[in-house]
């Protein structure tokens, strides 16, 4: 590995170029996905009167059909083009803030009320597979071979950053105008975000076979489990990190928050070509222990201090591992089907998220709530084993093992 290689700028200017319009609409895409977070138990609960099943149901229907819809996402994307993916994405996404609208209608039924809700949840979770698969499969096709790490670094970038500011703002919107303003906001902001899609260029798909989509899956699977075990950690720190910190007594567990965050946005401003230039494996390892250590530190925490060290490396760690490991499932398939491959990919990480919290609640039900992070650190130990896989067993450019 050469100096050179570490001291490589971010992204280039013509790649950044080419990437920010794209960023643009995934962060106003994912803007009203993130407004919608705080707010959904509330209108649930205390709204329509629903108890915590009702909340359960409607918070997870969307990552539900988030997943179901990946594979349809890439192989549109691979097949009608990446453009008309996100086009698709943010038409869905606005028709379920008309959705929202209309199951205010029906506030004094509450269960036509939350069946209405439940569609435009499902309906807006199949938005954000076509938006951010396809997304990325355009990034990809406009940027070149040695820069796919920071393609999905970058617009896994604009994604979370949309996550972290649409909460307080949909909370403040919330408290002013209640759901309303944020069925509006759901149905606005897509449909202004088409204006920017409108003058992006076109990028053809490429016109050749396609393996189908359990070849893909049998192609970045290892990649995928090894997102999804290092993804544990993440889903550690926003579940559970604020409980930690009101059962210790310890004051401002937003704090918690804020070092994650920071730390995860620093390593992908700077560190996101490392992927490229020494290669995901390498760096989908080294980061999974900074992840693994940052959680033991949770674990062990005996002041706040150690905690919010330990939320921090979590961040940092598992900024890279996400790239890491996507460089290496897109070298795994043919450029035609970079968007199947990403919607599999993701799927694998939908599918930890789903899973990860409740297993971690129930070991914190069991014992005490700092030992959670200690079998998340286990778990993300496992994502680092399976980085050294990947490099003890190379693939070449060919598709075959050296």
């Amino acid at each position: 590995m050469s100096i050179a290689a570490l001291r490589e700028p971010t992204a280039s200017p013509r790649v950044a170029g080419d990437l920010l319009p794209i960023m643009g609409v995934v962060f106003v895409a994912f803007l009203v996905i993130g407004v919608a977070m705080p707010v959904l138990p509330l209108h649930v609960h205390d709204g329509l009167g629903l108890g915590t099943l009702a909340v359960g149901v409607v918070a997870g229907s969307q990552f539900g059909a988030s997943l179901i819809s990946r594979p349809w996402a890439g192989h549109f994307s691979d097949r009608r083009g990446a453009k008309r993916g996100v086009v698709v994405g943010l038409v869905a996404a606005a028709a379920s803030g008309l959705l929202y609208l209309l199951s205010l209608y029906f506030s004094e039924l509450p269960l036509a009320s939350v069946t209405i809700l439940l569609l435009g949840r499902g309906l807006l979770g199949a938005a954000e597979s076509f938006i951010i698969t396809a997304a990325v499969s355009w990034g990809l096709a406009l940027a070149d071979a040695r820069s796919t790490g920071k393609v999905i670094a970058w617009v896994g970038s604009a994604m979370f950053a949309a996550f972290a500011i649409g909460a307080p703002t949909g909370a403040a919107l919330y408290a002013v105008h209640g759901f309303a303003a944020i069925a509006i906001a759901t149905a606005a902001a897509p449909l202004m975000t088409l204006l920017l899609v409108v003058p992006l260029p076109t990028v053809a798909p490429i016109q050749h076979a396609r393996p189908s989509f359990t070849e893909v899956v049998g192609a970045v699977w290892v990649p995928g489990l090894g997102s999804a075990l290092g993804s544990v950690g993440f889903g550690a720190v926003t579940t559970f990190v604020a409980l930690l910190f009101a059962n210790r007594g310890w004051a401002n567990g937003w704090l918690a928050y804020t070092a994650y965050a920071t730390a995860f946005i620093l390593a992908r401003i700077c560190f996101s070509h490392l992927a490229d230039a020494i290669g995901g494996a390498k760096v989908a390892l080294a980061c999974a222990l900074i992840e693994a250590v940052g959680q033991i530190l949770i674990w062990l925490a005996v002041r706040p201090e150690m905690a919010l060290a330990g939320a921090a490396l979590t961040g940092f760690g598992f900024s890279l591992v996400y790239p890491g490991f996507g460089v290496e499932a897109v070298r795994r398939v043919p450029a035609q089907s970079r968007g199947m491959a990403m919607g599999a990919y993701t799927a694998f990480l939908d599918l930890a998220q789903g899973l990860a919290s409740p297993v971690l609640g129930l070991i914190a039900t069991g014992a005490r709530l700092n030992v959670l992070f200690l079998a998340s650190a286990l778990t993300v130990l496992c994502a680092a084993l399976v980085a050294w896989w990947l490099l003890a067993n190379p693939f070449t450019a060919e598709g075959s093992r050296q």
